[in-house]
């Protein structure tokens, strides 16, 4: 068994990413794409967070969440966003009463400081480019990155050449 122990601050902000089991191809697929944005209003409803970044690829996802300044667990949500979404998908479950759509576990990063944040937003939006589903990150449609320009964040032409915050940066 692992001995790895996850880092709760409370307030804290968090990168994620989040794959599939055995990388399956399913997140953007079958009207899935707006379940998993509705598993994610669940969740908030029921433990406030802000989703500050985010993008899905067919097979993972990332984001980037504030937590509030008196909530630290994460996992919960995590929890509650992927039994939101499974239960309307069909599968066998398995020996454990899981149904075999995500994989455990997922990967955090604690957001260190401004920098951290913009490297890891960078991320964020250019993860489609990186994986090669669309040569312009605005072209992505699974993602956040429209409503980053719409606030002023990103420049309308962002990411037409790879960002060098980005280069060499593996978070999969």
């Amino acid at each position: 068994m692992s001995d790895y122990r996850r880092h709760y601050v409370e307030g804290g902000c968090y990168f994620f990413t989040v794959v599939t089991h055995g990388r399956s191809r399913l997140l953007t697929e079958g009207g899935r794409f707006e379940r998993l944005t509705n598993s994610f209003h669940y969740a908030i409803r029921k433990r406030p967070f802000v989703v500050e970044a985010m993008v899905v690829l067919p097979d993972h996802l990332h984001c980037i969440w504030n937590m509030p300044q008196n909530d630290a667990d994460f996992s919960i949500r995590w929890m509650l966003i992927k039994r939101h979404f499974s239960a309307g998908i069909k599968a066998v479950p398995n020996d454990r009463r899981e149904k075999p759509i995500w994989q455990r576990r997922f990967w955090e990063h604690r957001i260190r400081d401004e920098q951290d944040l913009e490297r890891h937003m960078d991320y964020v939006f250019y993860n489609p480019v990186k994986h090669g589903y669309v040569k312009r990150p605005a072209d992505w449609e699974y993602g956040s990155l429209r409503q980053a320009i719409a606030r002023g964040l990103y420049a309308e032409g962002w990411g037409a050449e790879e960002p060098r915050s980005v280069t060499g940066l593996e978070l999969e």
